[in-house]
């Protein structure tokens, strides 16, 4: 999918039934960061674009449709991100709301996976999370319910939300869909329904340039 448009089909606006697809919102992961280049676990640290992610940004713009909304975590890298797209779409401005923010990986925060693996040997591998580190089914439910209020708020059409690929892997695993490491500017799409349920959609990757790491 990494050379086709990516483009948000507008919803009917009559009424629907309640397992019906009312807004379509994709999250997607921000461009390259500093910290992805030294494959650092990011977490909440607020770190910046990198100058790829930038020309990262800039091209995954030109691989998107319309939406409706543009939203962002709040850290820069996101925001970023969002704000560059933003201005080429001429969506605006970005929204910014602190749910979708990354995971909070407590001591792990700046650690490289052969770091990690010296510390906590076996952990990452299966799934198992050091004290601090923020829970499962806090990152679902603070997720889940932006992706529905952005959602609502463009039903019959679409939303844009920029944000990080913990959280998107977490919903995605816990909602019990496959969840593939996702390059800078890949992600998902999520279906917001009639009855206020949310759902995973397909797994999108704008930049078949983009190299995959393991930090957050």
């Amino acid at each position: 999918m990494g050379h086709n448009l990516i483009v948000s089909l507008p919803l009917p606006s009559v009424c629907v039934s309640s397992n019906e697809v009312i807004a379509r919102v994709l999250l997607i992961r921000h461009g390259q960061s500093l910290w992805n280049i030294e494959e650092r676990w990011q977490g909440r640290a607020d770190i910046e674009l990198s100058e790829l992610g930038i020309q990262q940004a800039r091209a995954a713009a030109d691989k998107l449709g319309s939406f409706d909304i543009i939203a962002s975590s709040h850290l820069q890298r996101a925001l970023h991100t969002a704000t560059i797209i933003s201005e080429i779409h001429g969506v605006g401005p970005v929204e910014v709301d602190e749910r979708l923010q990354e995971t909070h990986v407590g001591p792990w925060e700046g650690l490289t996976r052969q770091q990690i693996e010296q510390q906590w040997p076996g952990y990452i591998d299966t799934r198992r999370k050091p004290e601090g580190f923020e829970p499962d089914e806090s990152i679902v439910d603070r997720l889940t319910n932006a992706i529905r209020d952005f959602g609502k708020r463009c039903a019959g059409g679409s939303a844009l939300i920029v944000s990080h690929s913990g959280v998107i892997r977490t919903l995605r695993h816990e909602m019990g869909a496959s969840n593939p490491r996702l390059p800078n500017l890949g992600g998902s799409w999520f279906n917001v329904l009639g009855n206020d349920r949310v759902t995973p959609g397909d797994i999108v990757t704008l930049l078949d340039e983009t190299s995959f790491t393991e930090a957050l």
